[in-house]
């Protein structure tokens, strides 16, 4: 009788650590669910602001173009305003 009592002494005893195994290692794999969403959205938000300066990115280099482009429509027209003037003053007595 008192190997039974030992028997069920010593696994019950074991469930109780096969429990608490059970529960550290649940509470480890919760901790990492939690990092890896956490990451997850971390990503998420990396992503989108790596869209939002791209699309900055775009603008800004739209707005270059149009800015060379203006810049050379204005060179033209002050050079040929130099010219005119250059005639002018060549021509006048």
């Amino acid at each position: 009788m008192d190997e039974e009592m030992e028997m069920n002494e010593f696994q019950f005893g074991s469930n109780v650590n096969a429990k608490k195994r059970l529960l550290d290692t649940r509470a480890q794999v919760d901790e990492v669910v939690g990092i890896m969403r956490v990451n997850v959205e971390k990503v998420l938000e990396r992503d989108q602001g790596l869209s939002e300066l791209s699309e900055r990115a775009d603008n800004l280099e739209l707005g270059a173009s149009q800015f060379l482009r203006q810049a050379g429509r204005l060179k033209r027209k002050h050079w040929w305003s130099n010219v005119k003037m250059m005639l002018f003053c060549a021509l006048s007595p």
